[in-house]
């Protein structure tokens, strides 16, 4: 088979020998070839460069044309056109879509009208030329022709310049720069420069004062003293991890926004200098502090808190968490993340959360892969030392420890509530259990659609772990295959068990309040901190929260950091500094009787970083 071409006047007309047609047209070789059987993108041999050139486009937009051509005017399927040329079949189809919605889309460009020509910058060539000359920059020849009446911008003197051949100009000293106004710089933060005149200043950071109280009776100097955390005379240690507490606390977004309230004094006042560090410092602060210091500051934190009526529970929910890392460390594992369901770089958290108080009481930013089991024994140790007495409960997930821990564990008395992995043959063998093996429970004070879930109660025995075990298999719970869960607490009944666990998402949200609200994830942001310091900026911030709530009562006692903020912390305010006092007066809002009734309005006491002051609260 083959095609013959016939030469008419005006113009071409080939002939296919398989249907006996004639095509009219010189671009109408595709349909010859898928006619004839020849489905390849390989063109006859005889055709001329010139003709290949039509035939074989190079650039995208001439593709796209040939594509579109082939599919809408002569009738090549859109698998075929989509393969002819090098498309995927879905995007091809995007391609004809957007043809479709836009048939008038140019794909070749307009005819040259002439010379390209710059009527205002090619008079003004020769007097860029010698300003240059004289060492100044583009933008100072812009300033310098605008004052003379004409204008040029700083892009058309770049080009001028360019088209000329003028290197770009090194950097130079201001007194090599030519007179007339530039930024002025900001005042260092500077302990010593505090200014504690009697004056009047107004804050969208008021809320923050709230905290004042707790940590003047936490005594924070002394903590980071006995931790040694490292301090200057410019910036000591509690201004330095006050102002960083400060971004915690209001839950400004370090990734690009704490920079537009550096400026604030009322920021400058809750942390005790005379102005914001800007971020180069609060950057660099958490890279000098030696990771030793971090353990004994948390358990002086942990023990100071408490002193302040912070209550301790008795169990506790469990888990890791993987901070996402975007470098290049070499010594940053890859770990599950969740929110991605996927493996990446990225830093291992341990967090312990009361499940009574809901406050974060222990966190660990060091672990690597081969300490993550013993990662609950530690913590373990950590509330024996602290409280004198070993946590009675703890519920974390199947992935967190080994069996020989869970073992550990029950030879301490400390009671547990896990998941197991699931097996094949696990799964194979729950398939074969009788109806009449299962029994079907209500669950109660859980908030769920599925609360009569079917339970099989039985004792079952694990590799490494001594004697029996007690394992729940839960179906209808809401999820395709069934859930295994197990314990060493023999007496509790199923449906307990079960909502105990199911109550367990109680550490997964206050996580998310930690990574949404107090910002955990933000490591590549404004202010990017070490994990350390920000796994510790962020216990701080939650006991302060907590005891927050635990004084002003009335159901805020369990209620989320973020829920707190929006009705207290995120209040302007008028700070009123006199020769004796700082008075904080909040305008009139809708939770202010709250606060009153909190006795927040009897506070005086005197702040060590504010001159000695006494602080006061003022409403409405």
């Amino acid at each position: 088979m083959h095609a013959r071409i016939i030469a008419k006047p005006q113009f071409v007309v080939r002939y296919c020998d398989f249907c006996r047609k004639d095509y009219i047209s010189g671009l109408d070789f595709w349909q010859i070839t898928r006619h004839s059987g020849n489905m390849s993108t390989d063109l006859p041999a005889r055709l001329t460069p010139l003709a290949r050139a039509f035939l074989e486009p190079k650039s995208t937009t001439h593709r796209q044309y040939e594509a579109l051509r082939a599919y809408f005017v002569e009738g090549l399927p859109s698998a075929e056109a989509a393969r002819r040329f090098g498309y995927t079949p879905g995007s091809f189809r995007v391609l004809c879509s957007t043809f479709r919605n836009n048939p008038d889309r140019a794909f070749f460009l307009p005819p040259a009208k002439g010379p390209a020509s710059a009527p205002r910058s090619d008079p003004l060539r020769e007097r860029v030329i010698a300003l240059r000359k004289q060492n100044l920059s583009i933008y100072d020849i812009s300033a310098q022709l605008n004052e003379q009446g004409q204008g040029l911008s700083p892009a058309a003197v770049a080009l001028i310049l360019k088209h000329e051949g003028f290197a770009r100009l090194p950097r130079r000293r201001d007194a090599e720069r030519p007179p007339g106004e530039r930024p002025a710089a900001a005042t260092p933060a500077d302990v010593r420069q505090l200014d504690l005149s009697p004056r009047t200043v107004r804050t969208r950071f008021g809320g923050l004062f709230l905290f004042v109280p707790d940590l003047v009776q936490v005594g924070l100097t002394g903590l980071l003293g006995k931790a040694d955390f490292p301090g200057t005379k410019q910036i000591p240690a509690e201004c330095a991890l006050r102002a960083l507490l400060a971004l915690k606390l209001f839950g400004t977004a370090r990734l690009s926004h704490v920079m537009s309230e550096v400026f604030d004094e009322g920021l400058a006042l809750f942390a005790g200098l005379n102005v914001s560090p800007k971020r180069s410092l609060l950057t660099e602060y958490s890279c000098r502090i030696d990771p030793r210091s971090y353990p004994p500051f948390m358990h002086s934190w942990f023990d100071a808190v408490s002193r302040l009526g912070l209550e301790r529970g008795a169990s506790f929910d469990l888990d890791f968490h993987t901070i996402p890392y975007h470098g290049d460390g070499a010594l940053v594992e890859k770990h599950y993340v969740s929110k991605r369901s996927r493996r990446q770089k990225g830093v291992l958290a341990f967090v312990a959360q009361d499940a009574d108080q809901r406050v974060f009481c222990y966190a660990n930013g060091e672990i690597r892969k081969a300490d993550q089991p013993d990662e609950i024994l530690r913590f373990v140790e950590f509330w024996r030392q602290r409280t004198g007495s070993l946590p009675k409960e703890l519920v974390f997930d199947s992935k967190l420890t080994t069996y020989a821990n869970l073992n550990r564990l029950n030879q301490m008395g400390i009671a547990f509530i896990t998941l197991r992995r699931r097996s094949a043959k696990m799964l194979r063998e729950i398939a074969q259990v009788p109806a009449s093996a299962w029994r079907r429970v209500q669950l109660k004070n859980v908030t769920r659609a599925y609360q009569r879930p079917k339970v099989l109660d039985e004792r079952v025995s694990l590799r490494d772990y001594d004697g029996p075990i007690r394992q729940l298999t839960i179906t209808e719970l809401g999820h395709e295959e069934p859930t295994l869960l197990i314990t060493n607490i023999m007496k509790r009944s199923a449906a307990t068990l079960i909502g105990r666990y199911a109550q367990r998402m109680i550490i997964e949200n206050g996580i998310a309040d930690g990574i949404d609200f107090f910002h955990m994830d933000a490591l590549s942001s404004a202010v990017a901190m070490k994990v350390n310091c920000d796994l510790q900026l962020t216990l701080m911030a939650s006991s302060l929260y907590r005891l927050l709530g635990a004084r002003i009562g009335n159901g805020y006692e369990n209620a989320k950091s973020r829920h707190l903020f929006r009705d207290f912390i995120n209040a302007t305010a008028q700070i009123t500094l006199t020769e004796r006092e700082v008075v904080v007066r909040f305008p009139k809002r809708a939770h202010n009787p709250l606060l009153l009734a909190a006795n927040y309005a009897q506070t005086d006491l005197p702040v060590p970083w504010l001159g000695g002051k006494r602080l006061k609260f003022a409403f409405g």
